[in-house]
């Protein structure tokens, strides 16, 4: 919401309190007040299309007609005010989710490109669908670059095809939704060094890669390339090679009532995915402007949630990433059970507030103590597990607010973001007697390295 947005929205509410609580002064404003008001509301339709702006016509009619009607009778006058108050908490009450959500700017030295591969694995089956079908993997990069002006990609995938609900958000509102990612398409890559770093990052479970575009564009701003990746059939919403948009497909077995099978499946196709995604690094004829311009030497996964657990798993399973972090990512399999070579490094939400599974204390817990690299573990205070996604800014802030109260989680998600890049950004260059006092610059954050 802007400042124009607000005053024009808040006014006309605060009309609307006023003609209820006191009719006598209301009519005295109203006069001066409602022409400015309903100019102000015509402009705001034809200039931003905002569906959040449907009540704020009938309130503004009804206003006018209990103004300039003389209205006469006790009743007819309570149930006019009545109206008024209805339609006036009816007002507020979509703006509860902004109409075009404000992810937090790039704090990275860089400015921000992007671009999109639809990539098929002809070696791999599609597990979800016909036994022909060949798995996709959708990843967009993140890269620095020195220009900033050009079109951008749109926010999420599948637009003309969402389903009802995109990980729990209506999807209604994420059609058309023009959300600024601060990144730029179609342009090449900074020439500040001849090779970046790369990270291969991991969604949570059933989210689009999307989610999670203020954290990986910072990262990116920073001086890395980072790959995020969208895993079909899993995520809520991806479009294939082909044009297809495919959606979440569960299939759990009766006998898996905790869906731990289906979760290790889930893993170990993700696992695959990532090595693929490795894989088309070096193949310079599929990178577009990425071509010559990766670091193959400095290739890392990380992920948040599911995924962190698929960057820990493909550490295990491929010895050309060099070092995996996980936010706040249960483990299954045998992930466990393994005895890592190579950094790990967990960053976790407060475990008051998202009361973390006990899968997840014991599994984290015996990848750590196995560890035979530098391992380290950070706990951030009042953060909540979707503190390291976009969703949180799919609320209105005094939403937030109001939730975070209730709920937990007051730390907000920008700063949730922008704390794990301070952390991140020495340990995936591999810095790693840097991390703990990265860490120890932010408030609120607990651990340090884990003992070997």
């Amino acid at each position: 919401m802007s400042v124009i947005d607000a005053v024009v929205l808040f006014a006309t509410v605060a009309l609307a309190i006023t003609l209820v609580a006191s009719p006598r002064i209301g009519r005295r404003v109203a006069p001066f007040a409602l022409p400015v008001l309903i100019i102000g509301a015509l402009l705001l339709w034809v200039l931003e299309g905002y569906w959040h702006w449907w009540p704020l016509y009938p309130l503004l009619a009804l206003m006018f007609a209990f103004v300039v009607t003389d209205v006469a009778g006790t009743r007819r006058r309570a149930w006019f005010r009545a109206g008024i108050g209805v339609l006036a908490a009816v007002s507020i009450l979509p703006w509860a989710v902004p109409p075009s959500p404000e992810l937090p700017a790039p704090t990275g030295p860089y400015a921000v490109g992007s671009e999109i591969f639809r990539w098929v694995d002809e070696r791999r089956p599609e597990p979800v669908t016909a036994a022909e079908d060949r798995r996709n993997v959708v990843v967009q990069a993140w890269y620095p670059t020195e220009l900033t002006s050009g079109r951008q990609w749109v926010y999420l995938d599948g637009q003309n095809s969402l389903p009802s609900r995109v990980s729990g958000i209506p999807g209604f509102l994420l059609s058309d939704t023009i959300i600024d990612t601060h990144a730029t398409a179609d342009v090449p890559v900074s020439p500040a060094r001849e090779r970046w770093p790369v990270v291969l990052f991991s969604p949570g479970y059933g989210a689009p890669r999307a989610f999670y575009s203020g954290l990986v564009a910072d990262l990116a701003s920073r001086g890395f390339i980072v790959l995020a990746i969208d895993h079909p059939y899993e995520s809520a919403v991806t479009e294939l090679a082909d044009g297809t948009v495919a959606t979440t497909v569960e299939n759990i077995a009766a006998d898996d009532p905790d869906a731990i099978r289906y979760m290790t499946e889930c893993l170990e196709t993700r696992t695959a995915d990532l090595r693929f995604v490795l894989d088309q690094l070096a193949r310079p004829e599929v990178l577009g402007p990425l071509e010559g311009r990766v670091d193959l030497g400095n290739a890392t996964a990380i992920g948040h949630s599911l995924g962190g657990a698929a960057a820990l798993s493909a550490l295990a399973a491929d010895p050309r990433l060099t070092a995996a972090a996980n936010l706040d990512g249960t483990l299954y399999g045998d992930l466990p059970e393994r005895a890592l070579d190579r950094p790990v490094l967990l960053l976790e939400s407060d475990h008051e507030v998202t009361g973390h599974s006990q899968r997840y204390l014991d599994g984290n817990r015996g990848v750590l103590e196995r560890l035979r690299a530098p391992g380290f573990r950070y706990e951030f205070g009042d953060a909540d597990h979707f503190g390291f996604t976009d969703v949180p800014r799919f609320l209105a802030a005094p939403v937030r607010f109001v939730v975070t109260r209730f709920a937990g989680g007051s730390r907000p998600a920008a700063d949730t973001q922008r704390t794990a890049n301070d952390i991140l950004t020495p340990f995936l260059l591999g810095r790693t007697a840097e991390v703990a006092a990265a860490a120890a610059e932010h408030a609120g954050v607990t651990g340090g390295p884990v003992p070997r």
